[in-house]
């Protein structure tokens, strides 16, 4: 993974949600689990948040340390909270590596009473012909691959819903949690051509791709935006789960 790259390229988070969280929140200490570069964290320390990272890759980890961020290398599972204790825990694109009890549990040991635990994902839906171009090259160059771009689930079908179940799930094994509410911010950006190609590589059905063969998909892909003048308006949904602590 090419930090600089995801840290470039990668949106930030609505600031509705960002201010939200904060407000909902009975104190400023914020842990961020799987900070990776420390976008939200960002986003968090500039509302006035303590952040806390942690964050299982060490080149993130040392990437969010930049930002003045202090990141502990763990796994949110095998991370030792050694007695601290927390008003705000989030994580972004990042809980569907956490075991949904296990961590849900961990939550619990280190969130205050009212802290609010809260996971998010961006789901984002370019054009359809941006989208069917990076299939079709996918498909071509990457027969083997163990996913069906073409398959992908749009915005309309609930995006992520059965991830946020289960980590509902899990807060409801674990106990310890209200009930799990789910919220939705939608919005959108102007990407150009070269600003969604840059964005491209971070997402997993290309990161595992050789150089090579990734290069003759992003030029589909680049030609397709072409025909489209160049730029193009992706639809983002942010989908959001919470809980408050008991």
């Amino acid at each position: 993974m090419d930090v600089e790259r995801y840290d470039r390229t990668r949106p930030a988070y609505p600031p509705e949600l960002i201010d939200h969280l904060v407000t909902a929140a009975p104190g400023r200490e914020t842990l961020d689990v799987g900070i990776g570069t420390g976008i939200e964290a960002r986003q968090l320390q500039a509302a006035g948040c303590q952040v806390l990272g942690v964050e299982a890759d060490p080149r993130m980890a040392e990437y969010a340390r930049r930002s003045g961020i202090y990141v502990e290398v763990a796994t949110f599972e095998t991370w030792e909270p050694a007695g601290r204790r927390f008003d705000l825990l989030v994580s972004g694109q990042a809980w569907h590596w956490v075991d949904p009890v296990a961590g849900a549990a961990k939550a619990a040991e280190v969130l205050r009473p009212n802290g609010i635990w809260s996971a998010f994902w961006h789901v984002p839906e370019p054009p359809g012909e941006v989208t069917d171009a990076l299939a079709e090259a996918y498909r071509r160059h990457v027969p083997d691959a163990p996913i069906d771009l073409k398959n992908v689930p749009k915005q309309p079908a609930d995006p992520y819903g059965p991830l946020l179940e289960k980590a509902a799930d899990g807060l409801r094994e674990a106990g310890g949690f209200g009930e799990p509410e789910r919220s939705r911010h939608d919005w959108e950006r102007v990407y150009t051509r070269d600003e969604w190609l840059d964005q491209l590589p971070t997402f997993g059905s290309l990161t595992w791709v050789e150089p090579a063969v990734r290069q003759e998909i992003l030029a589909e892909v680049g030609a397709a935006i072409d025909g489209m003048g160049g730029r193009f308006t992706a639809r983002y949904a942010t989908v959001v789960i919470t809980a408050v602590r008991d």
